[in-house]
């Protein structure tokens, strides 16, 4: 006897994302939505069944792909959610936390100006000579006493 469990979304999420989605003025007509074959793991449901979901808001042009879950009932769910942050960021002019890791690490590998790589071999140097002022050890021939 095989058990199916349906992992469905309650009625009360749908209203709030149907409601937030209104508040951000995205509306279902401006929605292309297409259902694809999911990859990786899910076993032969994600083989046979079309349960990735892809969503593309034409107005602003942002594309969402969502094949967390083995149901398409649920990624439906989840890639609207995506899609409603992602117009939310845009629309608050916040950047997400994607891009701002990406600028870091751009600003990480860019290459030191001509000025700032002098000015670090400089201190290099001055660490250097310090070290080195450090570690003298006098000569003890020229000390009375030594003999």
């Amino acid at each position: 006897m095989t058990v199916s469990v349906r992992f469905c979304v309650t009625p009360e999420k749908e209203r709030s994302l149907r409601e937030r989605m209104e508040r951000l003025g995205i509306e279902e007509k401006d929605i292309v939505e297409k259902f694809v074959r999911s990859r990786g793991h899910g076993g032969q449901n994600v083989n046979k069944t079309s349960t990735c979901v892809y969503l593309k808001h034409v107005p602003s042009g942002i594309e969402v792909k969502c094949q967390q879950e083995r149901s398409q009932a649920l990624n439906r769910f989840l890639a609207r959610r995506i899609l409603a942050d992602k117009i939310e960021n845009v629309a608050l002019g916040n950047e997400s936390k994607e891009q701002q890791m990406r600028e870091r690490v751009r600003r990480q590998k860019r290459k030191r100006s001509k000025r700032a790589k002098e000015k670090v071999l400089h201190l290099k140097h001055l660490t250097g000579e310090k070290k080195r002022a450090r570690s003298f050890q006098p000569d003890h021939s020229d000390y009375p006493g030594d003999d």
